[in-house]
């Protein structure tokens, strides 16, 4: 079975800092590939300055290039409004792949207030990416509170047992200075250089229009 790890995102836009911790989290849990789930929109960030979807699937196909990393918008194909949603659709339309979440420690200091944030950490293990300004956040959170009790090494993905969950793998990362909202300020119109071109999924092969943009969310 294909061991595929999920990062989860607005990628508004993507940069090379996502690409260094996914090749990072995929070196260290030993995976085949990573799939980037450019997400239609997400409830928890402000709407303003959200660029277009297949702009952003255009700047995530970008950074990926010749990379074991596949940008996808398979979130507005499968019609999933939250992440709990979207992870029990793939695991039901892969059923010979494996996967992990990948999330970085800000995701999980606010991980409770996801929808059936529990129910995500029982369809496939959680890994957590230290960030910097973020650790202690996370630690003191309450989905750490109920997660922690599931914690386990990276090594333990050898296994098909350690493949169930609910389970927590900490993964500790050199900062990457580099952000999304950094690159926005220093180039706003970043999105125009994908004005009126569709975007081939890598996932699914399917278009994303310039039109096809539909909210989501976490």
């Amino acid at each position: 079975m294909k061991r595929i790890g999920l990062l989860g995102g607005s990628f508004n836009p993507a940069h090379g800092g996502h690409r260094r911790i996914t090749l990072f989290a995929r070196e260290a849990l030993g995976l085949d590939e990573v799939w980037w789930l450019v997400s239609p929109g997400n409830p928890l960030k402000p709407k303003a300055g959200m660029a277009p979807l297949h702009a952003r699937l255009a700047a995530a196909r970008s950074q990926s290039r010749r990379a074991p990393i596949r940008a996808t918008a398979i979130e507005r194909e499968l019609g999933t409004r939250y992440t709990i949603d979207t992870l029990r659709a793939l695991t039901r339309r892969y059923p010979k792949c494996r996967f992990i979440w990948l999330m970085g420690a800000d995701n999980l200091a606010q991980f409770s207030q996801w929808r059936d944030w529990r129910g995500i950490a029982r369809t496939m293990p959680i890994a957590v990416i230290a960030r910097p300004g973020y650790d202690g956040a996370a630690v003191a959170s309450p989905a750490m509170a109920w997660l922690g009790r599931f914690r386990r090494t990276a090594a333990s993905l050898k296994t098909r047992r350690g493949w169930s969950a609910p389970a927590l793998i900490p993964l500790r990362f050199d900062p990457d200075p580099r952000s999304a909202t950094a690159i926005r300020r220093a180039d706003p119109d970043w999105a125009s250089r994908y004005d009126g071109r569709p975007q081939r999924d890598p996932l699914t092969h399917h278009p994303v229009h310039p039109h096809s943009i539909k909210k989501a969310g976490q």
